[in-house]
């Protein structure tokens, strides 16, 4: 396989997901439903108990909104295809931390998981062939790291609220750099 037919198969990913806006739309809206649970007057171990339910909801509403979207999750005849769930999962070997952080310092789960939900972007920006990617992975990790370390612990409902943000952002600029590629491949 030669890098020019390896960057055709990142293209055809790239075009018929859509970058992955279903997934990120989803998240943008979890994380938003997330920086309200950390604005409810529970203890930050209930807080960081409910931020694992509504978490959960991801693969049904990332699902819903491929429907809306008309993005394509299994581009069969695609060898890279298996990897965008691969690199998803990856994510999930960290989980032993956010439990440890749950457990002996739940003030600051809220921040872990971001940073974690954060850094797992970074592969995507090769799959999809797009840099917006990597640097909303480098933002959301080191801005969560900031806000975790400059916010009073009962303003930590600001770590999923900025994180919102950026994935609305984010989802903004890969449906663009959709467009843009699409509207490329179609004048060819």
């Amino acid at each position: 396989m030669t890098i020019e037919n390896l960057n055709q198969l990142r293209l055809e990913l790239s075009i018929k997901a859509k970058n992955g806006m279903d997934f990120i739309f989803a998240a943008a809206i979890i994380w938003a439903a997330i920086g309200i649970v950390w604005t409810l007057p529970y203890t930050a171990y209930d807080k960081s108990i409910l931020t694992f339910i509504v978490g959960s909801t991801l693969l049904p509403l990332a699902l819903l909104f491929s429907k809306l979207f008309k993005t394509t999750w299994n581009v069969q005849s695609n060898p890279l295809q298996p990897l965008g769930l691969w690199l998803n999962f990856a994510q999930l070997f960290y989980f032993p931390f956010l439990i440890f952080i749950l457990i002996k310092t739940p003030d600051y789960f809220v921040m872990t998981y971001a940073i974690i939900t954060g850094a797992h972007f970074f592969p995507y920006a090769w799959y999809y062939h797009t840099l917006l990617y990597a640097f909303a992975a480098g933002l959301i990790s080191i801005g969560a790291l900031l806000l975790g370390v400059l916010l009073p612990v009962q303003s930590m409902y600001m770590i999923p609220l900025c994180l919102s943000a950026v994935l609305f952002v984010l989802f903004i600029l890969i449906y663009l750099n959709y467009k843009k590629r699409h509207q490329l491949i179609e004048a060819q």
